[in-house]
């Protein structure tokens, strides 16, 4: 199995655990809050179920695995960059629907971490030039 399907099945796996995590309540605080952070909706986490989905279809072939790194990375992490800046974002629609949230920069932070990491990631390991032909002396 390459590299590029790795990655993808390993962001798939994360991205189904993300939606998981409003059904543990190890996870979720008193107020209905994901790590005491943020909210997620159905609608939230179907968008981490289908992003999942997607990573883990693509993991079958390398093209595909790749050209999903590549489009989820950037869209992950441009949407990790918007919220961290307004604590919104446009993947989930929420920059439409809430607009600039009034929460403090920590928090704006901490809630995009997640798809700074994720879309970090997929763009770094999706843009490596990582050679299969190696030639060896």
């Amino acid at each position: 199995m390459n590299r590029y399907s790795i990655a993808a099945i390993a962001l798939g796996c994360a991205l189904l655990f993300a939606a998981l995590t409003d059904y543990i309540p190890a996870f979720v605080d008193s107020e209905g809050r994901v790590f005491g952070l943020f909210r997620l909706d159905i609608y939230k986490d179907a968008l981490h179920v289908a992003s999942g989905l997607w990573a883990l279809a693509s993991a079958f072939s390398r093209r595909s695995a790749m050209f999903f790194l590549r489009v989820f990375g950037t869209l992950y992490f441009l949407d990790g960059v918007m919220g961290a800046f307004t604590g919104s974002g446009y993947l989930d629609l929420s920059i439409f629907t809430d607009g600039i949230r009034d929460v403090s920069p920590t928090i704006k932070l901490l809630s995009s971490l997640p798809h700074l990491g994720l879309g970090a990631f997929g763009i770094v390991v999706g843009w490596s030039p990582w050679r299969t032909d190696r030639v060896t002396a």
